[in-house]
């Protein structure tokens, strides 16, 4: 592995970010967080990438948390204009892509590891893997937006035993309370991320788009707002030409080919 701490590739529509401090389990400083957010911008940014995996390097971690000297080393202020600001952008610029996100959760995911996942469209969870909140148990709490997050994702009970105990859960029981979609082997992971991702990579890249901004914002509203702004992205939809090549493309029995226009 190259010292560059984050990885990109593109194949087939499909980006690939590996985050590759394998020596540190992956763990999250400032000078990661940076290089991680610069990847993600320039896969975000071209157009020929309709979807992006996010992964770690090696086979034991995807992300095992924050860099424990780095926190240990500041106080409030500084971590509040430094380390906080630049990990909620970057977390933020995940969940806020108009491109479809996977997590390729290939071991541990531990607190900022496990904040990255919930930043995510789409996980996959190797067996191996384990997933928490252990800031508890160093005299934290989930800072880079997990304390937020889990409550809105599983219910609250679970999300506050979790980061109460600091205990870590599997990947069947991320699985089962509705943090990952699916257990996959560890050998197997990453053919079948890419093998979904590039399902989705097929779909019109305008369509995704619209669909995500139309599930994201309306989660903020009351559901007789939410419907109502569905209706008007769909209409927005009904004007672009890949809806009419879908259509067309099913009445004519033939592929469609979505140009994302």
């Amino acid at each position: 592995m190259s010292d560059v701490a984050i990885l990109s590739e593109t194949s087939e529509g499909v980006g690939l970010l590996t985050i590759n401090r394998p020596k540190t389990l992956n763990a999250l400083d400032v000078p990661t967080l940076l290089e991680l957010e610069a990847a993600f911008c320039r896969l975000e940014k071209d157009p020929a990438v309709r979807v992006v995996i996010i992964t770690g390097a090696g086979d034991r971690a995807f992300v095992a948390g924050g860099d424990i000297a780095d926190l240990n080393s500041r106080r409030g202020l500084r971590h509040y204009e430094e380390f906080a600001e630049i990990i909620h952008r970057v977390f933020r610029r995940v969940e806020a892509c108009d491109k479809p996100t996977i997590a390729a959760v290939n071991g541990w995911a531990l607190g900022g590891g496990a904040e990255l996942m919930l930043c995510t469209d789409i996980r996959l969870v190797a067996d191996n893997a384990r997933i928490g909140v252990p800031e508890i148990t160093l005299g934290l709490f989930p800072g880079a937006g997990g304390s937020q997050r889990l409550i809105r994702q599983i219910p609250l009970c679970r999300a506050k035993e979790m980061m109460f105990t600091g205990d870590r859960i599997t990947a069947e029981e991320a699985v089962a309370l509705g943090l990952a979609n699916r257990v996959v082997t560890q050998a197997k992971l990453m053919d079948e991320v890419k093998a979904l991702a590039k399902r989705i990579a097929e779909k019109s890249p305008l369509v995704l788009k619209l669909l995500k901004r139309a599930m994201r914002d309306g989660l903020e509203m009351p559901l007789q707002s939410a419907l109502a702004h569905e209706q008007a992205v769909i209409g927005l939809v009904l004007d672009s030409d890949d809806a009419h090549e879908g259509c067309s493309a099913f009445l004519e029995k033939r592929p469609a080919q979505f140009k994302g226009r």
